[in-house]
């Protein structure tokens, strides 16, 4: 009776697994998976967000192991490219916008994502962007393959970025309007910040907080002011670039 108690209370195999070892168990069953195409493409520049979290985002840290402050993530974020091509095309002084449904951990995936790709953008830039950031291009944003659960939507918007001092802001129409602020440190010349991090995004993090930020699409009604927002340089690579 003892062993039937015990192997009663035992976990299913699966929950003993760590987060990533329960995704990479599950990606290749997945029908619906998005399949890699690894391609040439690179993109530098600045990728900056704000999200439902109250606190510094425990992603940052944790590697998204750690559950987001409300047990959901709810975010826009804005990637400016300062210099990048894809597969020999340029895509240097594009925007591109992102909202980001997460009903969980960040590192258990099942991600919802509309993606709004700067108008500027030749066709190809356009399925080129489409590509990398639904993680099918390969490389850094390759994860996004398993992440992502559903594109629910994607479109050629004007997209407006600012980079202004401390201060940052996102305009998609009526869509999305978010403004965040670095927090300042000790010395008012350096922002609080993260550095030599394992984050997907990038080694180093400036912690923000939304100003007035709004989301208006998709069903999505988000309001972040005062809320976790950061911001990141990023240098992404293809698995050819």
């Amino acid at each position: 009776m003892a062993d039937k108690k015990t192997a009663s209370k035992e976990r299913p195999a699966a929950d003993k697994l760590a987060v990533s070892q329960r995704i990479d168990s599950r990606v290749e069953s997945n029908p619906l998976r998005r399949k890699m195409e690894p391609t040439d493409w690179a993109i530098k520049g600045e990728l900056f967000l704000n999200c439902s979290c109250n606190l510094f985002c425990p992603c940052v840290v944790s590697l998204g192991a750690h559950p987001p402050t409300e047990g959901h993530c709810h975010a826009w974020m804005a990637i400016a490219i300062d210099e990048g091509h894809f597969e020999g095309e340029d895509l240097s002084g594009l925007n591109v916008g992102l909202l980001v449904d997460i009903p969980g951990r960040m590192g258990e995936g099942n991600w919802r994502v509309a993606a709004y790709v700067d108008e500027r953008s030749s066709q190809k830039a356009y399925n080129g962007l489409l590509k990398i950031f639904s993680g099918a291009a390969g490389g850094t944003t390759g994860l996004f393959t398993f992440l992502v659960s559903e594109i629910i939507g994607a479109e050629r918007e004007k997209v407006e970025i600012t980079r202004d001092g401390k201060k940052r802001g996102l305009y998609i129409g009526r869509k999305i309007a978010g403004e965040i602020e670095m927090i300042d440190g000790s010395d008012l010349d350096h922002p609080v910040m993260i550095t030599n991090s394992k984050y997907w995004m990038g080694p180093d993090i400036i912690a923000a907080k939304g100003l007035k930020s709004k989301v208006r699409d998709y069903g999505r009604v988000w309001d972040f002011g005062g809320l976790s927002a950061e911001i990141c340089p990023i240098d992404w690579k293809g698995p050819k670039a």
